[in-house]
C-alpha cells in the first residue's frame, strides 16, 4: 500500500487567522487565510490544491490510458477548475471542469475522446471526487512530427 501524507496547521480564528500547508516530500508549502480560500487575496487554499491533484492525476491516467491503446503522447496539458458556492449549510465544492489540451500522434477524435471519457472516471483522484460533478473539456491539438 502506498501512503502519501500532506500537513496544515491553522492558528487562530476563522476570519482573522492564517494557516500553512507542506507535503510530506518538501515539494510544497504554501500559506492560505480566509482571504485566499473565499475573497482575492494572492495565496493558495484547498479548492486549488485539490485542482491541481486532479488535473495531475487525470493526465496522468490519460496518457497511460493513450499509450496502452497504442498511441504516443507527446504533451497533456489539463488545467482543473473547481467551483465552490455558499449555501445553506455553509461552503460546498460543487462541481470540477477538467479542461486538456492533448497532443497525441495518429489518433481520430472519437477515439480520443473516448479514451479521455475512460480516464476521467477512472483516475484514482476522479474516483475519490465521485460526489461532485466532474465535466471534461478535451481538445486534440496537432502533434509534433
Amino acid at each position: 500500500m502506498i501512503k502519501r501524507k500532506a500537513n496544515a496547521v491553522w492558528e487562530g480564528d476563522l476570519m482573522k487567522g492564517k494557516g500553512s500547508f507542506s507535503v510530506d516530500s518538501g515539494a510544497f508549502s504554501g500559506k492560505y487565510s480566509f482571504s485566499t480560500r473565499f475573497e482575492d487575496e494572492k495565496g493558495t487554499n484547498p479548492e486549488e490544491l485539490i485542482g491541481a491533484a486532479h488535473a495531475g492525476c487525470f493526465s496522468m491516467a490519460f496518457s497511460g490510458d493513450l499509450s496502452k491503446a497504442g498511441y504516443t503522447v507527446d504533451q497533456i496539458e489539463t488545467e482543473a477548475q473547481v467551483s465552490m458556492e455558499k449555501k445553506d449549510t455553509g461552503f460546498e465544492i460543487t462541481g470540477i471542469k477538467l479542461v486538456t489540451k492533448a497532443r497525441v500522434r495518429d489518433i481520430d477524435m472519437e477515439t480520443f475522446r473516448k479514451i479521455a471519457s475512460g480516464a476521467k472516471e477512472n483516475c484514482p483522484v476522479s474516483k475519490a471526487l465521485k460526489a461532485v460533478p466532474i465535466q471534461l473539456e478535451a481538445h486534440l491539438l496537432k502533434a509534433n512530427s
